[in-house]
């Protein structure tokens, strides 16, 4: 059986990338921080190297998401400390797990106050077949509310449950969220609160592990990710590199041989 119940590794990941993605970052006028000899022309030329000075703008990486394929926005998407345990049927789960940073992500579909659908995912930068999905909708909420007696409704559903999230990561010794994988695939996340003289439940979701196509197109997206961002900042690397060259040739020069130690003396 896999380790902690996790799907199956899949001996391939899937070698599709996403075609190149077009960076075109607005160019700031600072007046000040550039001076030329030349026009017009070779003033905007500088101004365009730079271009490193604005943000990043991953928006069309993002877009490329396969869980927002149906429509689904991210409403939370952080890493959260989780306790992993393993639960075997006949012995039941672990005492004590393991602790492991597990990145939460919420999506919801239709109105932002009313919303028809809730789904969370939850992966693992140390184990990238590491996914698991709670799916919910308001029919399915009513069996949450009478199973856990809960006081809220579908609506606040997911407020709540960033707002338990953000505890655990903002009171980690006072809130704590418990996942207990099952060998089949099945698996159970606990917020509870430590409330010194004893332990609250205060709130249990049930979770899948995902199938095999969902992680092979979760990791294809992960890798065709990273691989957009890098290549995003080393086309900033040359704007930065082509501006030093411009102002200060000999510091391109120190920086390419190797890093300068902030603060040396000269």
């Amino acid at each position: 059986a896999p380790a902690h119940g996790r799907p199956p590794k899949s001996a391939e990941v899937g070698r599709g990338v996403v075609d190149a993605m077009s960076f075109a970052p607005s160019i700031g006028g600072h007046p000040g921080l550039l001076r030329s000899s030349g026009g017009l022309d070779e003033q905007r030329s500088l101004q365009s190297s730079a271009s490193f000075l604005d943000a990043f703008d991953f928006t069309a990486i993002e877009e490329m998401d396969p869980s927002l394929a149906e429509g689904h926005r991210v409403v939370y998407d952080r890493e959260v400390p989780f306790e992993l345990r393993v639960q075997d049927a006949d012995i039941g789960p672990q005492e004590v797990g393991t602790l492991e940073a597990i990145r939460c992500k919420i999506l919801a579909l239709g109105d932002e106050q009313c919303p028809r659908h809730c789904r969370i995912e939850l992966t693992s930068e140390n184990d990238l077949f590491f996914h698991y999905t709670h799916s919910v909708d308001e029919h399915g909420f009513r069996d949450m509310q009478e199973q856990q007696k809960l006081m809220i409704d579908f609506p606040d559903y997911v407020s709540v449950v960033i707002k338990m999230l953000n505890s655990c990561i903002k009171e980690p010794h006072s809130y704590l969220a418990v996942f207990v994988m099952q060998r089949d695939g099945n698996a159970r996340l606990d917020f509870i609160q430590n409330m010194e003289y004893k332990f609250v439940e205060l709130l249990a979701c049930n979770f899948q592990a995902s199938p095999e196509e969902v992680v092979r197109q979760q990791i294809t997206f992960r890798y065709n990710s990273v691989k957009s961002r890098l290549a995003l900042m080393q086309g900033r690397l040359q704007d930065v590199q082509a501006l030093v060259k411009v102002k200060n040739p000999s510091l391109l020069l120190q920086l390419q041989r190797g890093p300068l130690r902030l603060g040396s003396k000269r």
